[in-house]
This record gives C-alpha cells, sequence and structure tokens, in this order.
C-alpha cells in the first residue's frame, strides 16, 4: 500500500514559536479496496459557507486558512485520481475540522465508532451537521474487539485490508479512535486529536498552554484522554511500536509529507 500525509487545513498556531496548525490526513492506496481516506480535514462545503458550515467560534480562534488547493478532493485529483476512488473514509470523530470533506466523497463508505455517530449525528454542541448532511454511507462499530501494542478494543475495518485498524482513543469524544497503517516500514498510528502537540508524548515535554485550554473546552472524559495519551506515550517507547502523529502537530506532518 502506498501511503500520503495531506495537510487538508492550515490554521492558526499554538503559540508564537510555534508553526501554523495542520489537518493531517492520510490518503491510502490499496490493491483491491480503492482509495482510503482517515479523516478529510477542511472540504469545498467549509471554503463555499465558511460561517455555515464551520461556525464563527472555530473561525475565530482556529484561523483556517481555506485554500481550495488543501482540500482533500484537490489533492486527490492533483495525484491523478477521481473522487470516486476514494471507496473508504475513515474519520477519527466528526468534529468539523475532520470531516469537512465528507461531501467532496458522497459515493465513499464512511467507518466511525458508534458511539461517535450517536453524538455527533443530532449537529448540535461541538459538533455541526453541514459535513453530514447529504447523507453518507455510514459504517459504524460497536465497542469490542482485540489487544494491538497494549491497546484494547482494537478491530480491523469491514471491507478493508487487515493492515488498517481501528484504534479506541476515546476521551476526546465518545468515540474518538486512532487508526493503523501496517506500511513497509512498519506501522503508523494516526492518533487523531488524543493529543496535539508532538512534546505531550515526552514525559519531560513542554507544550504551548493553549493546547491545553483547547483540549478542556472540547474533551467529554478527562480521564480517559489523559489515560490514553499516557498509553501513546508508552507504545512510542516500544521496540517495534508504531510511529505516531496527532492530526494537528505541523512538526510531524513535515517529517511525513
Amino acid at each position: 500500500m502506498r501511503i500520503h500525509s495531506l495537510n487538508c487545513g492550515t490554521m492558526a498556531a499554538a503559540g508564537p514559536d510555534e508553526p501554523p496548525a495542520v489537518c493531517h490526513c492520510l490518503l491510502i492506496e490499496t490493491d483491491a479496496d480503492g482509495l482510503v481516506l482517515v479523516d478529510t480535514g477542511l472540504g469545498t462545503v467549509n471554503l463555499k459557507d465558511p460561517v455555515g458550515s464551520l461556525g464563527e467560534d472555530f473561525l475565530g480562534w482556529a484561523g483556517p486558512v481555506l485554500r481550495a488547493e488543501e482540500t482533500a478532493i484537490h489533492q486527490v485529483e492533483r495525484l491523478g485520481f477521481a473522487a470516486s476512488d476514494v471507496r473508504h473514509v475513515v474519520v477519527t470523530h466528526l468534529h468539523r475540522d475532520h470531516c469537512g470533506g465528507l461531501p467532496d466523497f458522497p459515493e465513499a463508505s464512511v467507518h466511525l465508532q458508534a458511539a461517535e455517530y450517536d453524538a455527533a449525528l443530532p449537529g448540535d454542541g461541538i459538533y455541526l451537521s453541514a459535513a453530514y448532511a447529504h447523507g453518507p454511507k455510514w459504517v459504524t462499530y460497536a465497542e469490542g474487539g482485540d489487544e494491538w501494542m497494549g491497546f484494547e478494543g482494537v478491530r480491523e475495518f469491514d471491507g478493508l485490508p487487515p493492515e488498517i485498524l481501528l484504534v479506541p482513543l476515546l476521551g476526546h469524544t465518545p468515540g474518538h479512535v486512532g487508526v493503523a497503517v501496517q506500511a513497509t516500514d512498519g506501522w503508523l498510528l494516526h492518533a487523531g486529536d488524543a493529543y496535539f502537540h508532538r512534546n505531550e508524548l515526552r514525559p519531560d515535554g513542554e507544550w504551548p498552554e493553549g493546547w491545553d485550554q483547547l483540549q478542556a473546552r472540547a474533551e467529554t472524559d478527562r480521564a480517559q484522554r489523559l489515560a490514553n495519551r499516557e498509553r501513546l506515550r508508552e507504545v512510542v517507547l516500544r521496540p517495534g511500536g508504531p510511529t505516531v502523529f496527532s492530526a494537528h502537530d505541523p512538526v510531524e506532518f513535515a517529517g511525513r509529507a
């Protein structure tokens, strides 16, 4: 499988000494199941109606740049593919900066935890429904699965290769997940918003205070979130463990792009 790292949404920096944040998505070329997109970042619906699809609050604190060339659909086409080639989208969760591009891939099956579907579908609170008002082809997963590298409840996705795994990382949202992908040089783990800054996975690390404030505003279970962050700290030190990256850290993205 060939794996592309895409920035599908440049946003404001976390601090004065930090580069702008990103929306780190993965585009996976499979042998038999078409293209798989992990998160979509911001999409054309957000460019057409920023306030209605993102909200004035998000536009104010996130400061998204909203460039057409950063949308996943534009980058998919630039690589020589069509929107219909994206047969599956896996979302780590349904916050607006992770699913804004769903309407650009209406034929794709959209995979997510059932708990996230239940929490997000009303389209209120921290969720906005503009990204899924078109009625995606949802594929939901109940809790349960196997152990994988210290994580519980890990499972394969329906209709996808066994080299792509759902890894529950609850706490940021009720159904937040990571997505593990077996690359030629080892496992990758897209950790979504389980953490924001690379230094959070270092026992002695320091990171911008703004990230902690943002996590506190968004989290639905602080104890779960912190426990999963600690688990991620442990797994990055494990011999043969996965390469872990979050959705928004620009330095981690630069290391994969």
